[in-house]
């Protein structure tokens, strides 16, 4: 594994800690950034294996996209597209006036994120 899969790797686990951490706070939790934190830990995962499999995922943060690309180059890669898209749009719209993520979702980001986790670390 090179230092720019590692790299990617090291900053994926630390939006997911994020995530996890602010979930658990009791005092005004953030879920906005609950839900951002969770995708950008998947997305970063992909990337990194994506990158391993020799492909350059270019500047995209859509995870629909990048998981057409990882089922090209990973057997047996495959993920609800309706996940992805929840983790994807929670990302975006929350970190905008006009919508804010609650508890509920946060906890369906972290729930989608963790098993996304396991199944990406076990490509590596």
């Amino acid at each position: 594994m090179n230092a720019t899969i590692r790299e990617w790797l090291g900053k994926a686990e630390k939006d997911f800690a994020t995530a996890r951490r602010e979930l658990q706070v009791a005092e005004d939790p953030n879920f906005d950034a609950v839900c951002f934190h969770a995708q950008q830990s998947i997305e970063k995962l992909m990337k990194a294996l994506l990158i391993q499999r020799g492909v350059v995922p270019g500047k995209t943060h859509d995870l629909a996209y990048l998981d057409q690309l990882l089922g090209q180059v990973c057997l047996g890669w495959s993920w609800p597209l309706e996940e992805l898209r929840f983790l994807s749009r929670a990302a975006v719209a929350f970190r905008y006036p006009g919508e804010s993520a609650d508890r509920e979702e946060a906890a369906l980001s972290i729930d989608t994120a963790t098993r996304l986790r396991e199944k990406l670390l076990s490509f590596f």
